[in-house]
């Protein structure tokens, strides 16, 4: 019987992790009863990953394996939100719109996952896209934001709620803060020093249209990525 309540506890569980929610932006945030309100992002990129058991590491930043996800806005934004959960969601399905990593399609299964840890960082000096393949690798890099875990996601398949979510608003007076024109990216890791393997879904949102946002993990396909 003991072992039919823990079998029990475990699927629903991991039914519970499956589960995402509209990605909401904090402008025009309302409360209501108690309860907080935000309006769906307008533009939302989402990008399906896999990363496979002793996969080169981008980076290996403060002891961690960094891997980056390179991301090209063409146009200044009031707000970006990035948002990442571990394993991708069942109910989540790529559509023809979304990027899909082919690590990814070639491992269907969504049982490996890891502790999200996301970074959002900028390329200073960087401004326009046909600079990005040879100014990226010797770019300096600030870091608007990050986050470890973040209660507004759902719980990973072991019940913890260590996925990821922030939201950053652009603030003119504030050089790391504004978002501008420009090259961008997301870095994301484990919070524990250690191996990230397993399938994830990445998303980054904004409350306006952001025509020509691209998503590459090499910046000099960027460009390519923007004209699809």
């Amino acid at each position: 019987m003991k072992k039919l309540l823990a079998l029990c506890v475990m699927i629903g569980l991991s039914a519970q992790a499956q589960k995402l929610d509209k990605f909401g932006a904090d402008l025009a945030k309302k409360s209501v009863m108690g309860k907080e309100i935000r309006v769906p992002y307008t533009d939302l990129i989402s990008y399906y990953g896999y990363i496979k058991p002793g996969s080169k590491p981008d980076e290996v930043k403060g002891g961690k394996k960094m891997y980056y996800l390179y991301v090209w806005i063409p146009i200044a934004a009031p707000e970006i939100g990035v948002r990442m959960i571990s394993p991708a969601p069942e109910n989540a399905k790529p559509t023809d719109k979304d990027y899909v990593s082919a690590d990814f399609t070639a491992n269907a299964e969504r049982s490996s996952y890891f502790d999200t840890w996301v970074t959002f960082e900028r390329a200073e000096g960087i401004l326009k896209l046909e600079d990005v393949a040879a100014k990226a690798k010797t770019a300096k890099w600030t870091t608007i934001e990050s986050n470890d875990d973040s209660s507004e996601m759902p719980a990973q398949p072991s019940g913890s709620k260590y996925n990821s979510l922030m939201r950053i608003t652009s603030d003119p007076s504030n050089p790391t803060k504004s978002l501008v024109m420009g090259l961008y990216r997301i870095g994301f890791t484990t919070y524990k020093t250690g191996e990230v393997q397993g399938s994830f879904l990445a998303q980054l949102g904004a409350p306006v249209a952001l025509p020509g946002v691209a998503v590459a993990t090499k910046p000099e396909d960027l460009a390519a990525a923007a004209k699809k």
